[in-house]
């Protein structure tokens, strides 16, 4: 592993290419670049290219409020087969005719994945069952659990349809297993389907837009910092309060502070903030709630450091 580099603290949009797990990206960026502390918000398959949202030093304790954001998806799909994974990299279970349905009547099903639904997990997956992933229990023979879990699909379009090939577009809750809404599809045709191709656009609030291409990171090397978003740009949809000197020193001792004293901000219950030092540096994330029946600034999480 490097020691060359300096540990960086903060957020990288990395498009993630196809082939590699997001685990081998990771492990990638902190042997080249020395970045001992790494995490990622949401991970991909490694058919899947896209957004991976990789979490540096400090910006590592920001996965929890970033992992649960919207995604949105395009994909493809191949009709009239079915495999053990639920794409096109699984074993080949079954093979039906597709040459009966209508377009109208494949249209409608995959505009009808929009709202709260049950899906099955994918066998071949990294979801665990007594503490072991799904995939092992399936390479080792064993027989895999059922799992399903339920998922919000807020949007879906049919963007080209030559069957048995369709490609799709999709923004859904995070979890949601793309691969199981191609599954789905295919039960409910009749004939089977698989995912052939997925691409991640956003993982909220990042885009495609946003990301850097793996070899371009890997090359780099101490230009790395001109990649990364710091912790202050870290959750952009987060509002930013610039605390004075002793309100700084409160939040460092584990105080909560009134939100009477950020007249200009009128939070509500619930709310969210980042807050940040009179240097504006990141301090704290903190939340909206009642204490002492008081409406106060909470924290969720400290980010200064000593």
């Amino acid at each position: 592993m490097s020691t060359a580099f300096k540990q960086l603290d903060g957020v990288l949009i990395l498009h993630k290419p196809g082939g590699p797990t997001s685990a081998d990206c990771l492990n990638q960026i902190k042997r080249r670049l020395g970045q001992k502390k790494i995490g990622h918000a949401g991970t991909l398959d490694p058919m899947a290219t896209g957004v991976l949202v990789v979490l540096l030093g400090q910006g590592t304790k920001l996965a929890g409020y970033l992992v649960d954001g919207r995604k949105t998806y395009r994909g493809s799909l191949i009709l009239g087969q079915t495999t053990d994974s639920y794409d096109t990299e699984g074993k080949v279970l079954a093979e039906a005719p597709w040459e009966h349905l209508d377009q109208e009547a494949v249209r409608a099903e995959v505009l009808g994945w929009k709202g709260t639904i049950s899906q099955e997990v994918p066998p071949v997956s990294a979801a665990k069952h007594q503490g072991k992933p799904l995939y092992a229990l399936h390479r080792a023979g064993m027989e895999v659990p059922v799992k399903v879990k339920d998922v919000t699909i807020f949007d879906s379009q049919l963007l080209s349809m030559e069957l048995p090939n369709l490609d799709f577009r999709v923004t859904c809750s995070a979890g949601t297993y793309i691969r199981s809404l191609a599954h789905s599809l295919g039960m409910r045709l009749g004939c089977g389907a698989v995912l052939s191709e997925l691409e991640r656009e956003a993982s909220h609030p990042f885009t495609l837009a946003q990301a850097h291409d793996l070899e371009k990171v890997l090359e780099s090397k101490d230009q790395l910092h001109e990649l990364v978003l710091p912790m202050t740009q870290a959750l952009p949809h987060w509002p930013k309060l610039v605390l004075d000197h002793e309100q700084a020193a409160l939040v460092q001792n584990g105080a909560w502070l009134p939100i009477s004293l950020f007249p200009d901000y009128p939070a509500q219950e619930g709310d969210r903030a980042l807050m940040l030092s009179p240097e504006r540096a990141p301090l704290a994330l903190m939340e909206a709630g009642m204490r002492s029946e008081v409406l106060s600034w909470v924290i969720l999480r400290g980010l200064w450091q000593a």
